[in-house]
């Protein structure tokens, strides 16, 4: 039977229905792990090396209590996806990222474009020239994932992600395919595909491809 492990980033902001946080996002039985002290800030932002062993940590915890594959609540982490991977006998799959090498001219769309440079990207196996647009700085929807706030407008910030959407095809309009790197914005896939006319993958299509496989 699968067991999906959920490493968790330490948060208080709400889950709604798609988020890789809520209980039934991927279908199947979960297993969360929240990571203390990993703060949006120190993964996204500061992308702190001395998170690598919390996180070691909690996914061997997941694996003894049964988890089958693990994966992740921030796209981020695919810093660690190599560690991870090594560290368990488990699939590892730590972001959506991990997409952009199997299409063929993607952008991605992120939190904070300002911190998704070249090494995410190449953690990811994905050209470090891979366009990217993040939300716009400062608006409510990012404050609310990087600060850590304990309230969510879910219409703001649909507007707000098919903004940073239409805003990358814009300027890049030979993209053919749109990855969110941000796992709290599952939720908004479908206004974003509407909007762009483009496919649009995530973190919750990706593991759900990924354990197709495995069966």
């Amino acid at each position: 039977m699968t067991l999906l492990g959920i490493l968790m980033l330490d948060t208080r902001f709400p889950r709604l229905p798609g988020d890789v946080g809520h209980p039934e996002a991927f279908g199947v039985p979960v297993r969360h792990a929240v990571v203390r002290g990993a703060s949006p800030q120190r993964v996204v932002q500061h992308q702190d090396p001395t998170l690598l062993q919390p996180f070691i940590d909690a996914a061997r915890s997941l694996v003894a209590d049964g988890a089958t594959a693990i994966t992740t609540s921030c796209g981020f982490l695919v810093q660690f996806q190599r560690e991870l991977q090594a560290a368990v006998p488990v699939p590892v799959w730590t972001s959506s990222l991990l997409k952009l090498p199997e299409l063929h001219r993607p952008g991605v769309v992120t939190v904070d474009a300002a911190s998704l440079g070249a090494l995410p990207l190449r953690a990811a196996g994905a050209d470090p020239d891979t366009p990217v647009e993040g939300l716009a700085p400062g608006c409510a929807f990012q404050r609310t994932l990087l600060e850590n706030l304990p309230a969510l407008d879910p219409v703001d910030a649909e507007r707000e992600v098919v903004a940073a959407a239409r805003r990358l095809v814009d300027r890049r309009p030979q993209i053919d395919a749109l990855v969110l790197e941000c796992t709290n914005m599952p939720p908004y896939a479908a206004a974003v595909a509407r909007a762009t006319d483009r496919p649009v993958h995530h973190l919750i299509s990706l593991v759900q491809e990924r354990l197709k496989d495995l069966a």
